[in-house]
């Protein structure tokens, strides 16, 4: 699974519990897209979660 090449964010690892409380793995997988972004001034396509995209820590490339 990619991370966010920002912040680091990845997948996260739990337990699902059901209403009868049995329980077995889940995973929690981040929302991650891969867009061109400005880095050191030239265009690079990197992956980056939504929250950094809205908020505002990647330039995109136009």
């Amino acid at each position: 699974m990619a991370k966010c090449d920002i912040c680091g964010k990845g997948v996260a690892f739990g337990i699902k519990v059901s209403h009868s409380h049995r329980r077995s793995n889940r995973t929690w997988k981040a929302n991650i897209r891969k867009v061109r972004a400005i880095v050191n001034g030239t265009p690079k396509s990197v992956n980056v979660c939504t929250r950094c995209l809205r908020s505002g820590k990647v330039t995109r490339a136009v």
